[in-house]
């Protein structure tokens, strides 16, 4: 049964990837709250289905936005 559920999930690929993106710009706050939980902590890769290489590039772009005060460190609700 374990198999069958398997089978049945589709596998997520990287928007970056498919998009045919470099860098990761830390100034396009819109699409990097895509990447964040509404706590404001980075999403992990097996959530987001992005590539290795692209979470670091986009961890980076989100600690470096944070930094410049573009993204806030912490959400408020």
């Amino acid at each position: 049964m374990a198999k069958d559920l398997k089978d049945t999930k589709k596998k997520k690929t990287c928007s970056f990837c498919a998009d045919k993106v470099e860098a990761i710009d830390y100034k396009d706050t819109s699409k990097l709250k895509r990447f964040l939980s509404e706590a404001g902590k980075i999403l992990p890769r097996r959530i987001t289905g992005t590539c290795a290489l692209h979470q670091r590039k986009l961890s980076s772009a989100v600690k470096k936005a944070r930094e410049a005060s573009l993204i806030s460190y912490v959400f408020e609700n």
